[in-house]
């Protein structure tokens, strides 16, 4: 797991075209605004996010977002756990995020 800051998260995500967007948020969050192409799997939903996340593929890249950045770094260390090599916390959450959002 690599804590990024918003400058490198987002460089880093636009120069791999092996990424994934993952949003650990609940789904009212979600539908507040999330960043564009982003897919949900809440970690609050603690059984249900590790089966999602076992069907994810090892080889991808995650680039992973909560509202703040605590949730997604205990993402990314659950999903080092399963397997995943590349999980990217993203510092600040999508609160200091400054990119694109879709609401």
């Amino acid at each position: 797991m690599a804590d990024l800051t918003q400058q490198q998260w987002s460089e880093q995500l636009e120069k791999d075209e092996n990424s994934v967007i993952l949003d650990v948020r609940t789904d009212a969050e979600f539908e507040e605004g999330y960043i564009p192409g982003a897919i949900q799997i809440d970690i609050y939903n603690g059984a249900e996010f590790l089966q999602q996340a076992r069907q994810l593929d090892p080889q991808k890249n995650y680039y992973v977002y909560c509202r703040s950045g605590g949730r997604s770094g205990q993402a990314c260390m659950l999903l080092n756990s399963i397997g995943i090599k590349n999980a990217f916390n993203l510092k600040g959450g999508i609160m200091e995020w400054e990119g694109e959002t879709i609401n």
